[in-house]
This record gives structure tokens, C-alpha cells and sequence, in this order.
């Protein structure tokens, strides 16, 4: 009744105003719009002034940041990030299953969320990607001087591998003609005009520790002889871009202050200088997620044993046979060392996956080049992953502990360096477009780590174990996912996170526990029982 009152009482006036209603709601669902620079709100409404206000806030701090990150010397990296943990398996360690051997070590690597494997002397796997595809793929354009932005990236050029090939040597060469002083370069190497598997091959790792390496990485079969200078450098066939002070009109890169070696220690300076200070604008062309199930193919052989997803007798799984002996090459096809087979192993659950799911248990190729991103991200589902460095120059690893506090902490710094563009985008997190520093990370108390992966290498992440980093150069990684039986929770947290974004999980969690209680008696087995 007293609703009805109020009806009638202010009908005329709802009548009268009911255009001034619809202006207003316009309004409101402007305000919808994603957030736009300060300077547009100037002439909006008070809600828009607030909104202008707030922004000029942030980009004061971001300016104050980027300011105290301008005083930071070249050795912040070295002296305050630790390295991860690199293990060396035995050639017995090879011949058994990979997942097996993870246990042996995960009480030690988990503290660091990322580790790195360096196989045993005569491993030597083929290089089976066909580089000879005439097929293109897709790539990301990568604004590297954006990437504390959490912009999107756009669609890049379209390469065959060989393209790609060049493009990112030529893109080598001329940071190198530009950043660095050629009298100290020993050796100019030219690209070999027909690219092959070789020619992908850097032929030089470094070591341990970034710090004491002296490798120059411009010193590869895999970088060009050739870049004009100019004050904004294109590189058409290669869509790469450079502007800023190229040359040296600035102080810190005048001839004088040139470094003598493209070193990875030098690289990582420039890398994050570029990113924090947006010194130089600079666009790269990615070439990650390519499917191996394609005429690309994938980087291992694939088995012959049923072993793969992309086997051809699949689920006719011969496991009664003998393994192969360690080196030979149907050790390569059917070792669980393959990534194609690694999914599938006697104790990963995602052998209960029955369907190939790019990404997750059939692998995705990834063609790098100088500066190309993977920026922060967990896997999918807080699954484990393992990544091998098929060939080129090495990259640069972060990684972050898999705990609530750790990755809570990373998020923190999410909001609070883009709080109005998570207004837009809330999963902006799971979008792998935003790289902060592990500066930016260690002063929100988040312990970050580093590892540089060589030609040859595996890096494998834990669950929910945050990571990105960057190549150093021309490379080809590929990466896959696997699950041991104690992820099980692990995905059960995923898909309770997934659900406040309303985002949907890559496969039914649920659907797979029901099928793994279903085989129960594959579990039992005295290793599993006592994990």
C-alpha cells in the first residue's frame, strides 16, 4: 500500500522528469565504458572528475616509481634475486619415469616454485620440428616498454619458421650494432641464406650464474650481418621496431658507455630497463602456443608405443615391451623425457585424459626472439608444466613459491599498480600480458627467483607457482603440462579461483577425479602408496 502511495504521489513528477531518467541512464551506462585517460574526464560529470582524479593519482605514483627505479644500479638484479635450484639426473634417472624423479627432488625445488633439469652427458634428442613447413603461423605483437601496462597484445606478422628465423636474427644484430661497441666483438658470423634445424642451434651456453658468463650471444649462427642505422629503427620483414634514443643522444647509451658483450647479465639490464623506464619503445613479434599437432610438428619424435596423444594407435599403449636403451633413437620416441609422452606417463593422472587438449597434454611450440615475453602466469588449472630448450639463445626465468602468501602477493602488486584496469578486466591475471619486475615484486615482500635455460635444458614449474622471463635471442622452446596424483587438491583450488571470475576450467576436474576412482587399482602401487 505504501509503495503504491509513493507511486501516485510522484507519478506527474516521473512523467515530467522522465527524460532528464534517460539522460541519466545513459550516463550510468557510460560510466560501463573501460577507463580512458584523465585528460577525457575533464568536461564529464563529478563522477568523472572523481574518476580523473583517482587516475592522476596513480600515474603521480607511477612517475614517483618509475623515478626511484631510474637510481637503481646495474647489479640490483645480481645482488638481490637468488638463483633456482638446477638438478643433474643420472643417465638411470633417463630411463625411468620423469614424474618419479620430480619426487625425488620436489622437497627442494618447491621452495622456489621452478627448477631447472640438466639431462645427463649423450643426451641428444632430434630435432624433429619441420623447419622446412611452408605453412605460417600467428603472432603476438609485444609492446615490450608497455608490459607493466596489462594491455593486450595485437596480432603480429605471419611467419613461415624460416621467416621467423631471420626476422629475429636480424632484430639480434641490430640491438647489437646499437647497444653495444663492436671493436669488442671477436667474430661476425653471417646467416646462412638456406635455414635448417642447424642453423636454429646458438651453439653456446652459458653458465650458471649470469653474473660470471661472458657469452656473447650475438655471436651465433642465428644472428644477421646487416641493419641500417637510424634514430627509429624498422625492420620491415620482421614487423620489429625500435624508437627512442637508438643511437646515443642519451647519456647512458653514448659510445662511451657502450657495453662490450651482449652477455645474458647485460641483456637482463637492458630487458627490465626498457620495461621500467620505457627508455625505448620497442614492438616484438612472439611466436608462442603453435601446435605440434600441425604440419609443424613437434620438436621430439613421436611414439611409436602408443605414448602420445598425436601416436596414431593411441590408448594401444605397449607398456609390457622393454624400454628402450638410454641414447638410441627409439629411446627418443618413447622415453616419458619426451614431451609428447610426458603426459601420459605411468604416474601423471592426465593419462586419464583421453582427448588431445592443446597446451595441456599435447604440446605447444614456442619461436622466440630478442626481448619476446611470457609474462606472469600460473598454468592452467595450478597444474605442474615442463618446458624444453630445443635450440637458439638461452632465456630468462623468474619464478615465485607455489604458497597462498606468494602468489597473494603477486596478485597484490596487480592491484595496486592497475586497479582501474582490473575494474574492466578482473582476470586480467590469467591473461599472461602484464610483466612487472622482480624489483616491483621483492618490495611487496613476494621471494622471486632466476634460472637461465640453455640449448638442451628442461625448467619445470609447480602448482600454482607464478613464472615468466624473456629470450636472450633467436630460440624454439615447446612445453606441456602434467599432473601427479598430489595436484589433485591443488586443481580443486583452481576451479573455487575460476569460479569468482566466472571463468571455465580447460577440463572437468571433477569429470576426472570420478575416472581416476574408476581405476583405482592402477593406483595401488608401492611408490604411489607410500607418496
Amino acid at each position: 500500500i505504501r509503495a503504491a502511495a509513493f507511486f501516485k504521489k510522484n507519478y506527474l513528477f516521473m512523467t515530467m522528469s522522465s527524460s532528464s531518467v534517460d539522460e541519466d541512464i545513459s550516463a550510468k551506462r557510460r560510466r560501463r565504458n573501460p577507463a580512458q585517460l584523465y585528460s577525457s574526464y575533464l568536461s564529464g560529470s563529478s563522477y568523472d572528475a572523481k574518476l580523473a582524479e583517482e587516475e592522476e593519482r596513480l600515474i603521480a605514483q607511477a612517475i614517483a616509481n618509475s623515478r626511484i627505479d631510474n637510481r637503481r644500479d646495474d647489479e640490483w638484479l645480481e645482488k638481490n634475486v637468488p638463483f633456482g635450484p638446477t638438478f643433474y639426473p643420472t643417465v638411470e634417472d633417463f630411463r625411468g619415469d620423469p614424474l618419479e624423479y620430480l619426487e625425488k627432488v620436489k622437497h627442494e625445488a618447491v621452495k622456489y616454485g621452478i627448477c631447472k633439469i640438466v639431462p645427463p652427458k649423450g643426451w641428444d634428442p632430434p630435432f624433429s620440428v619441420n623447419v622446412d613447413c611452408e605453412k605460417r603461423f600467428q603472432t603476438k605483437d609485444q609492446s615490450i616498454h608497455r608490459l607493466q601496462e596489462g594491455i593486450s597484445f595485437g596480432d603480429g606478422t605471419e611467419y613461415t619458421i624460416k621467416e621467423y628465423q631471420r626476422m629475429a636474427s636480424d632484430w639480434s644484430k641490430a640491438w647489437r650494432d646499437q647497444h653495444y661497441n663492436a671493436l669488442h666483438q671477436v667474430e661476425q658470423l653471417e646467416v646462412k641464406p638456406s635455414v635448417t634445424a642447424e642453423s636454429i642451434d646458438e651453439g653456446t651456453a652459458g653458465t650458471e650464474d649470469d653474473s660470471r658468463d661472458t657469452t656473447d650471444y650475438s655471436k651465433n649462427e642465428v644472428t644477421a650481418t646487416s641493419a641500417a642505422p637510424s634514430d627509429t629503427h624498422h625492420c620491415s620483414e620482421s614487423n620489429v621496431s625500435v624508437s627512442g634514443d637508438a643511437h646515443g643522444q642519451n647519456e647512458t647509451c653514448s659510445r662511451q658507455k657502450l657495453k662490450p658483450l651482449m652477455t645474458p647479465a647485460n641483456l637482463e639490464y637492458d630487458y627490465w630497463d626498457i620495461v621500467e623506464t620505457q627508455r625505448y619503445e620497442i614492438d616484438v613479434d612472439y611466436g608462442n602456443d603453435v601446435d605440434t599437432a600441425s604440419a609443424f610438428g613437434s620438436g621430439f619424435p613421436i611414439s611409436e608405443r602408443g605414448r602420445s596423444v598425436n601416436s596414431s594407435n593411441f590408448q594401444c599403449s605397449q607398456d609390457e615391451l622393454p624400454e628402450p636403451e638410454f641414447g638410441t633413437e627409439e629411446y627418443y620416441k618413447e622415453t616419458f623425457w619426451n614431451l609428447n609422452n610426458i603426459p601420459n606417463s605411468k604416474t601423471s593422472v592426465l593419462r586419464h585424459v583421453k582427448v588431445g587438449i592443446n597446451g595441456i597434454n599435447v604440446p605447444w611450440l614456442y619461436f622466440g626472439a630478442l626481448f619476446s615475453t611470457f609474462c606472469w602466469h600460473t598454468e592452467d588449472n595450478y597444474m605442474y608444466s615442463i618446458n624444453y630448450h630445443h635450440r637458439g639463445a638461452p632465456k630468462q626465468w623468474y619464478g615465485v613459491p607455489g604458497t597462498k602468501e606468494d602468489a597473494d602477493g603477486v596478485e597484490r602488486v596487480f592491484k595496486n599498480y592497475l586497479s582501474l584496469k582490473l575494474r574492466d578486466v578482473p582476470d586480467l591475471i590469467h591473461h599472461i600480458t602484464t610483466s612487472f619486475s622482480p624489483r616491483v615484486l621483492k618490495q611487496e615482500g613476494v621471494r622471486v627467483c632466476k634460472i637461465l635455460q640453455n640449448a638442451g635444458e628442461f625448467i619445470v614449474t609447480f602448482p600454482r607457482a607464478f613464472h615468466g622471463g624473456f629470450s636472450l635471442g633467436p630460440n624454439v622452446g615447446e612445453a606441456v603440462n602434467f599432473a601427479s596424483h598430489d595436484w589433485l587438491q591443488h586443481g580443486v583450488d583452481a576451479n573455487e579461483r575460476y569460479r569468482t571470475f566466472a571463468r571455465p576450467s580447460v577440463f572437468s576436474h571433477d569429470r576426472l577425479v570420478y575416472t581416476i576412482a574408476h581405476h583405482i587399482e592402477e593406483l595401488l602401487t608401492p611408490d604411489i602408496c607410500k607418496s
